[in-house]
């Protein structure tokens, strides 16, 4: 079901996490909060390959970590408008709640990938190395943005 920011804290229940996702073209980088809520951590980038297989993945670290929602970046055009990017991420979300039942949020992810690739050269990490964890580091600043506006109330 795809629900608000706001109705997070009222639907999940004690002990269940949060997991972002960064959805690209190649890739899907993934982010797990803890169980208070309040720090999300990168934790993984699956190379797309088919939907199928991918959400295989996703759904074992569900299960495995005890997620009660998803949150996905949702890849608005500077102006704020919707394109391609954003109708392909809520089909990926249609896709995984045809499977099974998840609360799915969605949140504007607007320069997050370029406010981590910013960070990873300031901590001068070669690009062979910001390759490996732009994804995964994206979605977590994506998730972290849904954990501080939970934690503001």
């Amino acid at each position: 079901m795809e629900i608000e920011p706001d109705e997070l804290k009222t639907r999940l229940k004690k002990g269940e996490r949060l997991l972002g996702l960064d959805l690209g073209s190649k890739t899907i980088g993934l982010a797990l909060s803890d169980v208070m809520l309040t720090v999300a951590t990168p934790m993984e980038t699956i190379k797309r390959k088919k939907f199928s297989r991918d959400v295989e993945r996703i759904f074992t670290i569900i299960d495995e970590q005890n997620v009660g929602a998803l949150i996905l970046g949702l890849p608005k055009n500077m102006n704020g408008s919707e394109g391609p990017r954003c109708q392909s991420t809520r089909q990926f979300a249609k896709n995984i709640m045809e499977i099974r039942e998840i609360d799915i949020c969605y949140w504007d992810e607007r320069l997050s990938t370029m406010a981590v690739t910013r960070t990873l050269i300031e901590a001068d990490a070669s690009r062979k190395r910001q390759s490996e964890l732009v994804d995964k580091m994206a979605a977590s600043y994506i998730l972290q943005g849904v954990l501080d506006k939970l934690s503001r109330g």
